[in-house]
């Protein structure tokens, strides 16, 4: 038998990457204990790669629903200066209507209101793209969709820069 007459499906994978799957936001990376960039922004592209098992219909699952679980994750980081909570070289208080990041002895302050600080290390596509991942998968909506094997996440900050995270069942 071939691939195209063997009765068992063989996994398939689509890709999304679509407009709306973006978000802006500012940050600066932490390179070290005491050196960081100067605070910036990107406009941040979003690519998912979903595997899983066709239906009977050849279908591994709505895409309008995959797209619309991600496009959701992605305005929820849209217009925010994005801090990382778990970063050793960087600590973050809180002062009335302030968040201080600070760094190498400085208080860099943030309007509370336009902070928001992720459970990562630093904001990087890399760590972005671990984060989109765990979220997707933690909070088990796009599992929810389709018999998903494999997941993987892309954040670009820039044509060319790209950092990429992968989640597989059962690893």
């Amino acid at each position: 038998m071939t691939a195209s007459t063997d009765p068992a499906p063989l996994p398939i994978t689509i890709e999304l990457s679509k407009e709306a799957m973006k978000f802006s936001a500012g940050h600066f990376t932490i390179f070290s204990a005491d050196r960081r960039e100067r605070l910036h922004g990107h406009n941040f592209a979003v690519q998912v790669s979903i595997t899983g098992e066709p239906d009977a219909n050849g279908m591994m699952g709505d895409y309008a629903e995959f797209k619309r679980i991600v496009t959701r994750l992605c305005d929820s980081l849209d217009e925010w200066v994005l801090l990382p909570g778990r970063s050793p070289h960087l600590k973050l208080r809180e002062e009335g209507e302030y968040v201080y990041a600070e760094f190498a002895g400085q208080a860099i302050p943030f309007l509370r209101s336009d902070v928001q600080v992720l459970p990562i290390r630093n904001i990087t596509v890399e760590e972005l793209a671990r984060y989109l991942v765990g979220r997707l998968v933690d909070e088990g909506k796009v599992l929810a969709v389709a018999p998903i094997h494999a997941l993987m996440v892309k954040v670009s900050s820039g044509p060319g820069q790209l950092g990429a995270a992968s989640w597989r069942r059962g690893a």
